[in-house]
């Protein structure tokens, strides 16, 4: 978990705690954003969806993703402030480990201390007999964030959908509507993340099935409701993955497509 550190608000000049948020990145390493506290607070007056995400590199695996912004709602005048965050160093160029001229030996030092890479038999990895499957490496546990608002709601769905596999999940524009449905999209994939407080109804269902067919994608939903009984047995038929999220932010798959797209992954 991270650290609290004191962050000043612009507008009453009262001092608050604030402790980032730790994301989950792909290779089951946890991921903060690094925060730049020599940087002002910036009050949040209008808020874009470009705006709302930060790239960060995760420290284990060097990956680049992109996470909330973090933010932070002052406890005395209630004004939002967006905490500056490091921008990316470049990346490294990649050593010997890395270009397929060798591969470091454990415990050794020096470019001259490598040994080759070895070489894969056709039709599969050393060791591995002709036509035997290779098993799938695990995916590492989902860490949920806790939903308060419609932007939680939306912001937990993405994490979840880039923890399924899908790459460069966004929000093709605007902002969560408390009343409304909100996009995701992603390469292969159509999403509808209902923030309401009332069950997704058969409709809804449709909707996301004719979007994912326009755009030869995927198309999945996520509601905190949960669904009417007609838009559950629609989306089996239409084979549409349908998510209840909890307020803990864990999605629970509620039907055979669900569970299926969670077993599989992207």
């Amino acid at each position: 978990m991270a650290e609290a550190v004191p962050v000043r608000c612009p507008a009453c000049l009262r001092e608050n705690s604030y402790t980032s948020p730790v994301f989950p990145c792909a290779c089951g390493s946890p991921v903060v954003p690094p925060l730049d506290l020599t940087a002002p607070p910036e009050p949040l007056t209008h808020r874009t969806w470009s705006d709302a995400w930060v790239a960060v590199r995760c420290t284990a695996c060097g990956r680049e993703s992109e996470w909330p912004h973090p933010e932070l709602g002052c406890g005395s005048c209630g004004t939002v402030v967006r905490i500056a965050v490091h921008p990316l160093e470049p990346a490294e160029p990649a050593g010997p480990e890395r270009t397929g001229v060798g591969r470091r030996v454990p415990g050794r030092t020096g470019p001259e201390r490598t040994e080759p890479e070895r070489t894969e038999p056709a039709g599969g990895a050393a060791g591995q007999l002709p036509g035997e499957a290779e098993a799938a490496p695990a995916r590492p546990a989902f860490r949920p964030v806790t939903i308060r608002t419609a932007r939680d709601a939306v912001a937990t769905a993405a994490l979840y959908l880039r923890w399924l596999g899908f790459q460069d999940v966004r929000q093709p524009d605007g902002r969560p509507i408390p009343s409304a449905a909100v996009d995701l999209r992603a390469p292969g994939l159509v999403a509808q993340v209902d923030p309401t407080t009332a069950p997704a109804g058969l409709r809804a269902v449709e909707c996301v099935w004719l979007n994912g067919l326009t755009a030869s994608a995927t198309s999945v939903y996520f509601s905190l409701a949960g669904y009417t009984e007609d838009a559950r047995t629609r989306a089996n038929d239409l084979g549409i993955p349908l998510f209840v999220m909890d307020l803990t932010g864990m999605p629970l798959p509620v039907n055979d497509p669900a569970d299926e797209l969670v077993g599989s992954g992207a």
